[in-house]
């Protein structure tokens, strides 16, 4: 079994499997005062007890593409999207998984440090 949880944050496969869902390629301008890639996180759950995870995990910032704004109707005023590695593969809330990187909202990302 090979260990895919530390996974290259700027791995072209990674990036080619994304960018062929998307029919796009992925943003590789990063947007001024967002979270740099490299930079360790805890995903958090909101007060509701949302995130779309099981737990709360360690993971870090992937630089595989730019954060982008959030577009979603429940979206915060400029909330952006990022790129997370996970420490560990993750489920979500249905079971689905192991997750191994994912985009997530930035509302669900506690830089590593902060209280």
């Amino acid at each position: 079994m090979t260990d895919t949880s530390h996974s290259d944050p700027a791995d072209p496969a990674d990036r080619q499997a994304i960018e062929h869902v998307l029919g796009r390629p992925l943003n590789q301008a990063w947007p001024e005062g967002a979270l740099q890639p490299g930079t360790r996180v805890t995903v958090v759950r909101d007060m509701t007890g949302n995130s779309g995870w099981q737990a709360e995990f360690p993971g870090t910032i992937d630089g595989m593409g730019a954060p982008e704004p959030n577009e979603h109707v429940q979206a915060l005023t400029g909330e952006l999207m990022y790129w997370v590695a996970f420490d560990e593969p993750q489920y979500d809330t249905e079971g689905e998984g192991p997750y191994r990187k994912a985009q997530l909202w930035g509302r669900y990302l506690k830089p590593a440090g902060e209280s």
